[in-house]
């Protein structure tokens, strides 16, 4: 039996709702509304603020397939997560990058529990508080995540507080991520970034690569880093739409705090999300740029993509080759690790310097 809220103000809640037959949940207030599918990966596809009516997070022009039912004509080499990529924030585990095999199990693009259906029952539904949680186990490997969303009064914040298990009796090596991206209409005239990572680094790829930002594996003071050239130029700047170019992915690190967070904040639609997190969990941030148009699978040359995504582990190159030098998270037998995420909208003009753990922002006294 699901529950959908008897009461029609405040916070709601309702895990009765199907989206192109899939299973969905949705949190709203006064100022927010939260869509979760829990059919694909309990992903989170609508973050939206509602006084502006804009969604921060990337949703690609491709329709919405269910990732159970979406059968292409021949298997894909990266497996099938690009296959019905929509944007949006996944929850990735155990395995971020691309296809590699670890300790015998076969992993696709970016693991398996962004693809599987999970469990879902709303635990709390009063009008000052709701909260659903969400869980799933792995297929190819023992894990289970339990994740608490919840939201309060008319706050446009979202609080998840999750537990990610071993269950296997050994110790296992993870990749746990949360790949959140944003898009249009958000970064239609570009945004900027505030944080306090302290430190930032290029991914070292092909030398050759196309269209990269920055000088291969190169290292610098946040938000410094060399472009090809040497140039330095600054990464917390996110161009507007008609001057967007390039592809690259960088790592942030060395947060001045346990609790990490991050900004990002649009002039022209005076919006910004901030998220904060367990920086002892999650000791890097994935900043994915695709500002290139890319051609070909999958982009098609309408990308338009600006990922800041909290990550146990770096770079994006698969489990094998992560703990291949040692940055994995090792989980012991029967280990459970306690974690939070807080993600709050704000129209405050000025920057950030700080954010807790509840979603409380320090500002600026300057702009």
């Amino acid at each position: 039996m699901g529950t959908t809220s008897i009461h029609t103000h405040g916070c709601r809640v309702s895990d009765e709702w199907t989206i192109r037959g899939m299973r969905a949940v949705v949190l709203e207030n006064a100022t927010l509304r939260v869509t979760v599918l829990l059919d694909r990966g309990a992903e989170i596809v609508e973050l939206r603020h509602k006084s502006t009516d804009i969604d921060p997070l990337l949703r690609l022009p491709v329709a919405i397939h269910d990732p159970a039912r979406a059968t292409g004509s021949i298997g894909g080499s990266v497996g099938n997560f690009m296959d019905t990529y929509l944007g949006g924030w996944q929850e990735i585990a155990p395995s971020g990058g691309p296809t590699n095999t670890h300790r015998g199990a076969a992993y696709g693009q970016h693991g398996e529990v962004s693809l599987l259906p999970w469990d879902a029952v709303v635990t709390e539904d009063t009008p000052e508080r709701v909260t659903v949680r969400c869980s799933v186990r792995g297929i190819r490997t023992p894990i289970r995540i339990v994740r608490e969303m919840t939201i309060e009064g008319a706050s446009p914040i979202l609080r998840l507080t999750e537990s990610f298990t071993n269950e296997a009796g050994e110790a296992i090596d993870i990749m746990w991520g949360h790949h959140i991206a944003y898009g249009l209409p958000f970064l239609s005239h570009g945004a900027r970034v505030a944080t306090s990572a302290r430190a930032i680094e290029a991914h070292m790829g092909a030398d050759d690569a196309p269209n990269r930002l920055s000088r291969n594996g190169a290292k610098g003071v946040w938000p410094h880093l060399a472009g090809p050239d040497g140039a330095p130029f600054d990464t917390s700047i996110v161009p507007a739409y008609p001057d967007a170019f390039g592809s690259d992915v960088f790592y942030l690190s060395n947060f001045a705090e346990d609790t990490a967070w991050y900004s990002l904040y649009s002039d022209f639609h005076t919006l910004g999300v901030a998220v904060a997190w367990d920086a002892t969990v999650f000791r890097h941030v994935w900043q994915w740029h695709e500002f290139s148009r890319t051609g070909g699978f999958p982009w098609w040359g309408r990308a338009h993509a600006f990922a800041l995504e909290p990550w146990c582990g770096y770079p994006t190159d698969g489990l094998s080759a992560v703990a291949g030098r040692g940055n994995q998270r090792i989980m012991q037998a029967g280990e459970v690790i306690h974690t939070f995420l807080t993600v709050a909208l704000y129209q405050e003009k000025s920057t950030p310097t700080a954010m807790n753990r509840a979603g409380d922002i320090t500002f600026s006294t300057t702009r």
